[in-house]
C-alpha cells in the first residue's frame, strides 16, 4: 500500500542536495509500529535527478462543464475554481524547470510523497489508534523548493491529485484578486507558523497565519472551516523557514533546513548523554537500588517499562524508581503520591528519553521533563516547546510535547529533574 517510489525518485545521488525535513511532531524518532514506504515519522527533501515543478501558465474562464472537463483531460496540471453551476475557472500550470515539488496528504495514491495520518495524542503505546474521521486533506498540501541555492522552500495549500487536478468547489472559499489572479483555501485549512528568531533556544512563537492555494498569507479564519477568509498580509510570505510548523488539522509537521539540522544533536550525541547520566549511577531514594535509562531504541517501545526505569515526581522533580509508597488517590495509581523526600503530592510517572533530535534547539543534557508525559530532553528544549501554542481541533491552541503530543500542564509545564547520586 506505501509504496517507496517516489522517495526512490528523489533520494540523493553521489552528491546529493538536502532541501530540508519535515518531522511529524507526537512522535519520538519512528512511528508506533515502525516507518513504512512514504508512512514515517520524518519525511527528508531531495533535489530530484529531474525537476518536477509547475507553475501557472494559461487562465481558462469556461461556462460549461463540459468545458471544464475537457481542459482537466488534457493531462496538464490545473486547478479548477468552481463559481457557480456554470462558470469555473480553470488555471493551467505548465513544467517549471527551476523547482521540485513535494506533495503531503493523507491519501496513499502516487502523487502524495509524504502520507500522513492524524496524530493521536500520547498514542504510542505500541498500537496506531484508528481514527474514524480523519480531519486532514486527501491533499493537505505541497513545497516547492529552489533547485539552486539558497534552494528556497515555498508552501502552498492543497496538492494536486492522480488526475493533476485540484479542485475547489463551490462551497470552497475562493476569490478573485485585486491584480485578477483567482486563489482559495482548502476545506480545513494549512496553517504555517514561523518562530521569531529562527529555531533557537532564544526564540519565541510567532504568530499562526493560513496559506492559500496560491501561496498568499493570511490571517486566522473565525472557525477552522469558515467560509469567509481572513485578511491578506502583504508583509510576509510562504517562505519556510529553520523551525517553521505546518499545521494540517489533525498533524503538525517541523521543518528543518538542511543547515539547520547540522546544528542539531546527532544520535550519537544523545546517547553519549543518556550514558552519562547513566555512569554517574543515580538511585533511587527509598528503594536505594541504581537507575538507569533505557537505550533509545527501547524509549521508543514505550509500552515496555524497565526494572531501573526512572521515574519522577512531577510536582518536585525528585527522581526515584518505581516503588509504592505515598498513594493519595484510589481511582489512579500513580496521579496522586507524595514524594518521600519533600512530601509534596502530585502526579508520579516514569521517565523517557526524546529520542527525536530534529526537536531539540540546543546540544545541552536532558535535565527537564514535560509534564504531564514524562519526555525528557534539555532545558531550553523543554521550555521553548512549552511556549508554543499549537493547533488542537477546529479553534482551540494549546502547548504540547513534541515527542508525544500530550498536552501540558497549564498550570506547569516542565519540570526539573532532581537526581540523587550514589551513597556509597
Amino acid at each position: 500500500m506505501f509504496s517507496s517510489s517516489q522517495e526512490e525518485h528523489c533520494a540523493p545521488s553521489k552528491d546529493p542536495v538536502k532541501y530540508g525535513e519535515l518531522v511529524v511532531l507526537g512522535y519520538n524518532g519512528s512511528l508506533p509500529n515502525g516507518d513504512r514506504g512514504r508512512r514515517k515519522s520524518r519525511f527528508a527533501l531531495y533535489r530530484r535527478t529531474k525537476a518536477n515543478g509547475v507553475k501557472p501558465s494559461t487562465v481558462h474562464i469556461l461556462n460549461t462543464p463540459q468545458a471544464s472537463k475537457a481542459v482537466n483531460c488534457k493531462g496538464q496540471h490545473s486547478i479548477s475554481y468552481t463559481l457557480s453551476r456554470n462558470q469555473t475557472v480553470v488555471v493551467e500550470y505548465c513544467h517549471d524547470k527551476d523547482t521540485d515539488m513535494f506533495q503531503i496528504g493523507r491519501s496513499t495514491e502516487s502523487p502524495i510523497d509524504f502520507v500522513v495520518t492524524d496524530t493521536i495524542a500520547g498514542g504510542q503505546d505500541g498500537e496506531e489508534t484508528p481514527i474514524t474521521q480523519s480531519t486532514i486533506s486527501r491533499f493537505a498540501c505541497r513545497v516547492v523548493c529552489e533547485r539552486t541555492p539558497p534552494f528556497t522552500a515555498r508552501i502552498y495549500a492543497a496538492g494536486f491529485d492522480s488526475s493533476k487536478n485540484i479542485f475547489l468547489g463551490e462551497k470552497a472559499a475562493k476569490w478573485k484578486n485585486p491584480d485578477g489572479h483567482m486563489d482559495g483555501l482548502t476545506t480545513n485549512g494549512v496553517l504555517v507558523m514561523h518562530p521569531r528568531g529562527g529555531f533557537t533556544e532564544e526564540s519565541k512563537p510567532g504568530v499562526w497565519r493560513e496559506i492559500s492555494v496560491c501561496g498568499d498569507v493570511y490571517t486566522l479564519r473565525e472557525t477552522r472551516s469558515a467560509q469567509c477568509p481572513g485578511k491578506l498580509v502583504e508583509n510576509e510570505n510562504n517562505i519556510l523557514l529553520d523551525g517553521s510548523l505546518v499545521d494540517l488539522c489533525g498533524a503538525t509537521l517541523l521543518w528543518r533546513t538542511a543547515e539547520g539540522l547540522f546544528h542539531t544533536p546527532t544520535q550519537k550525541h544523545l546517547e553519549a548523554l543518556r550514558q552519562e547520566i547513566n555512569a554517574a549511577r543515580p538511585q533511587c531514594p527509598v528503594g536505594l537500588n541504581t537507575l538507569a535509562f533505557p537505550s533509545m531504541q527501547r524509549s521508543r517501545a514505550l509500552s515496555s517499562l524497565e526494572d531501573k526505569q526512572p521515574w519522577v515526581y512531577l510536582a518536585c522533580g525528585h527522581v526515584h524508581g518505581y516503588h509504592n509508597w505515598g498513594h493519595r488517590s484510589e481511582q489512579e495509581a500513580n496521579a496522586q503520591r507524595e514524594c518521600p523526600m519533600c512530601r509534596v503530592v502530585g502526579p508520579y510517572v516514569p521517565l523517557w528519553l526524546g529520542c527525536e533530535a530534529a526537536f531539540y534547539v540546543d546540544t545541552g543534557a536532558p535535565t527537564h521533563a514535560f509534564v504531564p508525559c514524562g519526555h525528557v530532553c534539555s532545558e531550553k528544549s523543554v521550555k521553548y516547546w512549552a511556549e508554543i501554542p499549537l493547533p488542537h481541533g477546529t479553534h482551540a491552541f494549546h502547548a504540547a510535547c513534541p515527542f508525544c503530543a500530550t498536552q501540558l500542564s497549564l498550570t506547569q509545564g516542565c519540570s526539573k529533574l532532581i537526581f540523587q547520586g550514589p551513597v556509597d
